[in-house]
């Protein structure tokens, strides 16, 4: 379960601020600051209208980094791409991952949300059908959550249309991996049998979810990554170095060059931002100066 929400953000160290999305990073020979954004897929696109200082950074700011380019997520051939790799591969089939019952007990729960027989999703990953049902909980947990709104694209749309550069931390292939491909299907059946097991508490951690980001509140967002359902649905140490901890090094080397000669605003998942592995600590780690934007 831990693993999906996680995914919620595809979120300990305290910086001096329990309630905090937007950060500056400064020192280190920077000769402009720069600035750490922690967005949310569920959050509303009027939420930027709360973060202090938000405006003044958008003017500042010479450019701009998220985790993966959005604007390329929407070409064909990786949504193609994508589309390919949600596919369980060879002759393999949900109903060779799980014996009858558990396949029975997974489609009652899940038929309700999905509208239709989980045979229709027999050639589906197990992963992929977690991602999805990750996104039809929010839909119905949070209201007027709206898909088509994405505060990441949001960010990159307007740097673009004011002619400012937008980058990105990593590649689209590394995200599908990371999604899709990381775990064993043995694995994925795993978790999704778990989290099935744990709709209702599922639910209502989607909500909470919601409800601390919105308070931009990054203490109690990882107090619900760190909450345990059971032990076959909890992220194993290797998944959750996957899934965060590996990603956050990797930026944090990167970031330094990046911010060097020009004022950046980095948008990542708000996943990232907290704990002692968090990105955040990791740069005060390499000697630059976070502070709460306020």
């Amino acid at each position: 379960m831990r693993k999906l929400f996680l995914l919620l953000s595809i979120l300990c160290i305290t910086f001096g601020a329990n309630s905090q999305l937007l950060w500056k990073i400064s020192g280190n020979n920077l000769t402009k600051p720069s600035y750490v954004f922690g967005s949310h897929h569920m959050a509303p696109l009027s939420i930027k209208d709360s973060i202090a200082g938000l405006d003044q950074v958008l003017k500042e700011t010479e450019q701009m980094f998220g985790e993966i380019d959005m604007e390329e997520m929407m070409r064909p051939e990786v949504i193609a791409e994508m589309q390919q790799q949600m596919i369980l591969p060879g002759d393999t089939t949900l109903t060779m991952l799980y014996a009858p019952a558990q396949f029975d007990s997974i489609n009652v729960v899940l038929k309700p949300y999905v509208g239709v027989d989980l045979t229709a999703f027999n050639k589906i990953k197990p992963a992929a059908i977690n991602a999805q049902l990750a996104v039809i909980l929010a839909s119905q947990a949070v209201n007027g959550y709206n898909p088509q709104e994405q505060l990441d694209t949001w960010f990159q749309t307007q740097a673009k249309a004011e002619n400012k550069y937008v980058g990105s931390l990593e590649t689209i292939e590394k995200q599908l991996y990371i999604l899709y491909g990381s775990q064993s299907l043995q694995r994925q059946a795993e978790v999704l049998l778990a989290t099935i097991k744990e709709m209702d508490k599922m639910v209502k951690m989607t909500k909470d979810m919601y409800d601390y980001y919105m308070k931009q509140d990054l203490d109690g967002l990882k107090r619900i990554m760190d909450e345990e359902m059971n032990d076959e649905s909890s992220s194993t140490p290797e998944e959750e170095d996957i899934l965060l901890h590996d990603r956050n090094k990797d930026w944090a080397e990167k970031l330094p060059a990046i911010m060097k000669d020009k004022s950046t605003l980095i948008v990542v998942g708000s996943a990232h931002l907290p704990r002692e592995e968090g990105l955040l600590n990791l740069l005060k780690q390499k000697g630059y100066k976070i502070e709460p934007v306020k």
